[in-house]
C-alpha cells in the first residue's frame, strides 16, 4: 500500500484552489507577517490570482511549493506551508510556516510540519530543509525544534524590523 504523505490524522495538505484567493489576500496582507517576509509592498489579489492561475504546483518547475492546511473537520483552512528557495542540485529546500490565529495553539502546525517533512524526504527525495526564525519567535522555535530541526547558526541583523534589526537563527533538518 502507498503512503499518502500528505494525510494527516486531523489535517491533510493540498494544492492552492483559485476559492482560496480570499484567504490568501487576507494572509498575505496580515501585518503580523511583514517582519518574517521578503516582500515589502501588500499584494494584490491581481498578482495572488496570477500566482494561483500560473503555478504548476509542480516544486521542480515552480522551484516553490505552497500547500494549503485544511482541517478534516469540515476543511476549512487553518494555514500554510511552504517550501521555498528549492535546489534540485542539491536536493534541498527553505520551509516557511503559516498558522491563522484562530487555529495556533491546537498542534496543527506540528501536524503540518511533519507531513511536509515527510513528504519532502519520503517522496521529493530532499536532502535537507531550513528555516529561518527570529531568535525571539519562541514558538516558532519549539515548533521546528519538536519536528527535528536543529539551530545550525545565527545571522546577525538579519532582519529589518519596526524597532530595529533582528537576529535569525538558522535551522536544519536533515533526512
Amino acid at each position: 500500500m502507498r503512503k499518502n504523505y500528505l494525510e494527516g490524522p486531523r489535517l491533510w495538505l493540498r494544492a492552492v484552489e483559485p476559492e482560496d484567493l480570499e484567504l490568501l489576500y487576507t494572509m498575505e496582507n496580515d501585518p503580523e507577517t511583514w517582519d518574517v517576509s521578503n516582500f515589502n509592498v501588500p499584494y494584490s489579489r491581481y498578482v495572488l490570482r496570477q500566482y494561483i492561475e500560473s503555478s504548476a504546483c509542480d516544486v521542480f518547475a515552480d522551484r516553490q511549493l505552497r500547500l494549503m492546511i485544511a482541517c478534516r473537520d469540515g476543511g476549512a483552512v487553518a494555514g500554510t506551508v511552504d517550501i521555498t528557495d528549492f535546489s534540485p542540485l542539491h536536493a534541498r529546500g527553505e520551509v516557511g510556516i503559516s498558522i491563522r490565529r484562530e487555529y495556533r495553539g491546537r498542534g496543527l502546525a506540528t501536524e503540518a510540519l511533519d507531513l511536509l517533512c515527510d513528504y519532502a524526504f519520503g517522496f521529493l527525495h530532499l536532502n535537507q530543509l531550513v528555516a529561518h526564525i527570529a531568535v525571539d519567535n519562541e514558538a516558532s522555535l519549539r515548533l521546528f525544534a519538536s519536528c527535528g530541526f536543529v539551530q545550525c547558526g545565527v545571522l546577525k541583523e538579519w532582519w529589518r524590523a519596526a524597532d530595529g534589526f533582528k537576529d535569525v537563527a538558522l535551522l536544519q533538518r536533515l533526512r
